[in-house]
């Protein structure tokens, strides 16, 4: 159960919502962000000040100031908070549930807010079904290929022991794909599918040529 949340009416109707491309949060994952731009501050400070709650959402392009967001985020509620002595806002999300978005209110703050619906995802206030089917060795060595060519870095000893939500929703949130498949991991319905969309983008990844990327840590 994610956070005392147990059913889609024990969610608010209305949230403030952070667009960031190529960042995508899932149910029960963590997500930390460093909070600078005095809009998203005012954001937090709201945030803080009631339930907690923000939807990560990813944009589809637009004017930079005001994007068009994407039909589904996720919502989340700030776990871990500190302020940094040069005003920067050091929070931690951890996801609830996902949302569509049915329509974005008029702005009245200086960031921006949307009616979610939570319907859709309400599952995603349970623990995850299935898994049954898991092949942790096969689907490990994949991703150790996918690393060694991009040239990435992981705690093995933590992924090897990590249960299969945990390990699955963490990889599609730290992994460096494309927005567009960031989105299609988010929106995947349940752990099972998660499981085949990011094994074919890793695999996807394995057969095209060239690697321009330079060295990176996920640690």
């Amino acid at each position: 159960m994610a956070q005392g949340y147990v059913k889609v009416v024990d969610l608010p109707q209305v949230i403030p919502v952070f667009p960031l491309p190529g960042a995508i949060l899932l149910p029960r994952g963590q997500l930390p962000l460093n909070i600078f731009e005095p809009r998203y501050l005012n954001m937090i400070d709201d945030a803080m000040a009631g339930e907690r709650m923000l939807g990560m959402i990813q944009p589809t392009g637009g004017p930079a100031q005001l994007p068009s967001l994407s039909a589904v985020g996720c919502a989340g509620r700030i776990t871990s908070f500190a302020e940094t002595s040069d005003g920067r806002y050091l929070i931690t999300l951890t996801g609830i549930a996902r949302f569509r978005v049915t329509s974005e209110l008029p702005s009245q703050t200086p960031y921006r807010q949307v009616r979610a619906a939570f319907a859709p995802f309400e599952a995603d206030l349970s623990e995850p079904h299935g898994g049954e089917a898991f092949d942790r060795p096969a689907f490990l060595a994949g991703l150790k290929h996918y690393l060694e060519r991009r040239q990435l870095e992981i705690d093995w000893e933590t992924a090897e022991a990590a249960p299969q939500e945990a390990l699955i929703n963490s990889l599609s949130m730290a992994l460096p794909f494309e927005p567009a498949e960031k989105q299609a991991l988010l929106e995947s319905p349940a752990l099972d599918d998660r499981v085949d969309v990011l094994t074919a983008l890793m695999r996807i990844d394995a057969a095209e040529t060239g690697d321009g990327d330079t060295p990176a840590s996920m640690q």
